[in-house]
């Protein structure tokens, strides 16, 4: 594509907008903040870019606290807009109607500075035991996303941890040995989870593009994993100019841009 071409598109995009879904206590405001280098809260427009005086509260990305439409920008990165799904997972059918309405409006809308360019779909790995429900089923086999990605984060993949002890504890392993083995167990357990979510969703209507883990984003230093968010959800974009958009907006790590420019 002709640098001017791309230049121009990337101009008429303006910002880096994601969908984020999941399930109260899934990981998602960490994760977000942690994109965005901050613990602060983020500000609230309505969809014409009016800032919202309702103050948002700590758990604002678990509870469904606002319209889909509105959109979330934190003060330290303001090039990342952000929308919740508002509460559908919970089994809402107005709730579910909204979300599939705004995926498809916002998924082929001509107007590139209001498109929703990735969407991240949150399945935490403390929910092991039933990792997908009814709510995902039906979002990945009635929700056409179109050439919108839609990234599964496996959060909370850490919490595997206290799974592979007790697994090796009960195996008769003491605790010092069962510490000494409890990460290659949790890599297991975690693929085999991973395996499993891939062959649920595969059979769906409208599978998700890619499947990344994700360990300790509660900690401050998690800037790898923000890292491979990043690539990641750059892999998954189907243009140049929606790659050196997302690039350019991150913020956590700069040796990212250089990755990028490598790779081109």
């Amino acid at each position: 594509m002709d640098p001017e071409r791309i230049r121009k598109q990337f101009e008429r995009i303006g910002r880096f907008r994601i969908l984020v879904i999941g399930r109260a206590n899934a990981g998602k405001t960490t994760i977000l903040q942690r994109v965005c280098n901050t613990t602060d809260l983020p500000e609230v427009f309505d969809g014409e870019g009016n800032k919202l005086d309702t103050e948002c509260p700590n758990n604002w990305c678990q509870r469904g606290c606002h319209d889909i439409r509105n959109e979330f920008v934190f003060r330290s990165n303001k090039g990342f807009v952000f929308h919740d799904s508002c509460g559908f997972e919970a089994g809402s059918e107005g709730e579910f109607n909204k979300m599939k309405e705004f995926v498809v409006e916002c998924s082929s809308t001509p107007k590139l500075d209001k498109r929703i360019h990735a969407i991240w779909f949150c399945i935490p790995m403390d929910a092991y035991e039933r990792p997908i429900t009814a709510a995902e089923e039906r979002f990945f086999n009635e929700c056409d996303t179109g050439s919108v990605p839609v990234i599964v984060l496996l959060t909370k993949a850490d919490c595997l941890n206290l799974l592979a002890l007790e697994k090796l504890r009960d195996e008769g392993h003491n605790m010092k040995g069962a510490k000494a083995r409890a990460g290659d167990v949790e890599k297991t357990l975690l693929m085999d989870i991973q395996d499993y979510i891939g062959e649920q969703l595969y059979q769906c209507n409208f599978p998700p593009k890619s499947y990344l883990p994700l360990a300790k984003m509660n900690e401050v230093e998690s800037a790898d994993q923000c890292t491979k968010l990043i690539m990641c959800t750059s892999d998954a974009l189907d243009t140049i100019a929606l790659q050196r958009l997302l690039i350019s907006t991150q913020q956590t790590n700069m040796s990212i841009n250089i990755k990028y420019a490598l790779k081109q």
